[in-house]
């Protein structure tokens, strides 16, 4: 799913490179986009390619190529398995099937897998189910519960890394010091950090000191999950 700018930026690149054979400059894509600087761009060029829509070419100036476009069908991604895990899955007996309850698939044996979050430069998450993930039940007793792949390394020092699977429990409230899905709404964006509140602000912190605390108010971040558990794949 994307964002409604990271799909102009998208569909404005494409009539580009089809009517000209070469990308947009980035000053071209903020005036396009009405941005008021090319950080913006940066960050929406990210997401579009962590997302696989574009790739940018090695050793080319202004070197974009679009992978695809939004409604394309493309092959479901298959999550990493160890021999060991798929030996186990084989052995193991069938679950129940999840009930769908408010958009969200949940049960006592298997949640959903909603997309990727980054644990580093924020991209957008909770997206359509992509496959499910079977989780021990005491993980999810209670309550709905989603997974997403880490994508990044910020959370590392919390034993959080690339490509982890994490297990969050959805829910709008955080305790200080929790480990949630923030949703930046100024930046349309979703990332996973540890929430401390400092006064009237909200701050979001990292667990690698490669990357910077940032400070929100109040109004500006929407907790949209918190981490109850992670499953690792070797």
């Amino acid at each position: 799913m994307l964002t409604q700018k990271q799909k102009d930026l998208l569909m404005f690149i494409h009539q580009r490179i089809s009517e000209n054979g070469v990308s947009p400059s980035f000053e071209e894509m903020k005036d396009a986009l009405n941005l008021k600087s090319k950080s913006g761009i940066h960050r929406l060029i990210t997401a579009l390619e962590e997302r696989g829509f574009i790739k940018r070419l090695a050793h080319r100036a202004r070197a974009l190529e679009i992978v695809r476009l939004p409604g394309a069908v493309v092959p479901e991604e298959r999550p990493r398995v160890s021999k060991r895990k798929a030996a186990n899955d084989r052995a193991a007996p069938n679950f129940r099937p999840s009930q769908q309850e408010g958009g969200m698939f949940v049960s006592r044996d298997s949640v959903p897998v909603m997309g990727r979050i980054a644990a580093g430069v924020p991209i957008a998450a909770i997206q359509n189910k992509s496959h499910s993930v079977v989780v021990p039940p005491e993980m999810v007793a209670r309550g709905e519960h989603f997974a997403l792949e880490v994508s990044g390394d910020s959370m590392k020092d919390a034993g959080i890394l690339d490509g982890d699977m994490v297990i969050i429990k959805k829910t709008d409230t955080a305790e200080n010091g929790d480990i949630v899905v923030a949703y930046v709404i100024a930046e349309e964006e979703a990332t996973l950090k540890r929430l401390r509140r400092k006064g009237a602000s909200i701050a979001l912190e990292a667990a690698n000191p490669a990357y910077k605390t940032r400070i929100y108010g109040p109004d500006q971040v929407q907790v949209q999950g918190r981490l109850v558990g992670l499953i690792r794949n070797y």
